[in-house]
């Protein structure tokens, strides 16, 4: 049997060699990902009414389109819904 030291030579917590091509933009993009999403709690903490209405519109409008988009999709069907 393996003792634990054993396993654990040599481990760092950090890879030998510095992530390139693929990884290193997603790593990029993903740390990007993060600081967009706190800038954006930031500033709905300081401003909370603002961000409520932005969201609420933006959840009417959505509603609206959908509605929209589902209404000239039933309209255009010739046929009954149950065939």
């Amino acid at each position: 049997m393996t003792d634990k030291q054993n396993l654990n030579a040599g481990f760092t917590g950090t890879p030998t060699e510095q992530p390139e091509g693929l990884t290193k933009v997603a790593k990029s993009a993903a740390k990007e990902m993060k600081r967009e999403a706190y800038a954006v709690a930031l500033g709905a903490r300081q401003h909370p009414r603002t961000a409520s209405a932005l969201l609420l519109t933006t959840g009417i409008v959505a509603f609206g389109l959908g509605y929209l988009l589902g209404r000239s999709s039933a309209e255009g069907s010739t046929r009954p819904y149950w065939r």
